[in-house]
């Protein structure tokens, strides 16, 4: 058994002749909040995309909790405990945000694509949607049509919607884009509970919320990882100091 809840070794995705990622290699340990920064274009999404295997590697290997996941579909990864939101809200706007869990965490059931039994004949279902709501602080909500929240409380009913399937590992694709500083706030709140039971690898183009809550960190450019170390590190990386932190009037 890895002491790392997640391992890339040399990881390389190649579109044509362009290498989006390009050989990184990384390690995050357990309850760790992991950023990887960097401009558009760095390969942030792309390194989401296969580490959640919605991309396949054109080499290199990804490990979780120790096994080789590397090439498995999205479905499979899921299963094993891997959750992960994205980039653009993943909602059902015209369902109420607990039968948007309840969907979630039906998915996760022997024979999941039964829908037309009556809910009360699912309780072990119901009970994993209402504790995922309780998690990201939508219960109040839970008969709150969807499409009725808040840009900033439909990110955080997504982040409800992972919670649902029960995972250990969480994977999000700039979870507060988008959102104003009050909307931020919340939604860091938030990732900080949960980083006290779970592991956490997040792109984000926020500094000030992850530097607030990451412990880790990569910096990537052109698909290469630049640096990946603790926030220290990174802070004092001269090369990181000129590519993105500069004099602290960047974006990133």
């Amino acid at each position: 058994m890895s002491d790392f809840v997640l391992e890339t070794f040399g990881l390389t995705k190649r579109f044509g002749g362009l290498a989006a990622v390009n050989d990184v290699s990384l390690r995050v340990a357990p309850r760790e909040v992991h950023a990887i920064i960097g401009p558009n274009g760095a390969g942030k999404s792309t390194m989401i995309n296969l580490l959640s295997g919605h991309l396949k590697p054109c080499c290199g290997e990804i490990r979780f909790e120790g096994k080789n996941i590397t090439g498995m579909p999205p479905e499979k990864i899921s299963h094993m405990g891997v959750g992960r939101s994205f980039q653009r809200t993943n909602i059902f706007p015209t369902l109420s945000c607990l039968d948007n869990c309840w969907l979630a965490a039906q998915s996760r059931m022997k024979n999941s694509f039964r829908f037309f039994g009556r809910s009360e004949g699912y309780p072990r279902v119901r009970e994993r949607a209402e504790k995922a709501l309780e998690l990201c602080g939508l219960l109040p909500h839970a008969c709150t049509q969807a499409g009725s929240l808040s840009y900033g409380e439909q990110r955080q009913l997504e982040i409800g919607m992972v919670m649902a399937t029960e995972p250990r590992f969480l994977l999000l694709d700039e979870p507060m884009a988008g959102m104003g500083r009050e909307e931020s706030a919340q939604v860091v709140e938030l990732l900080r509970e949960l980083s006290k039971e779970y592991t956490l690898v997040l792109v984000e183009h926020d500094m000030d919320a992850v530097f607030s809550i990451a412990h880790s960190m990569t910096v990537m450019v052109n698909g290469q990882m630049l640096a990946s170390g603790s926030l220290e590190q990174i802070r004092s990386d001269p090369c990181v100091q000129k590519a993105y932190l500069g004099d602290g009037e960047e974006t990133y």
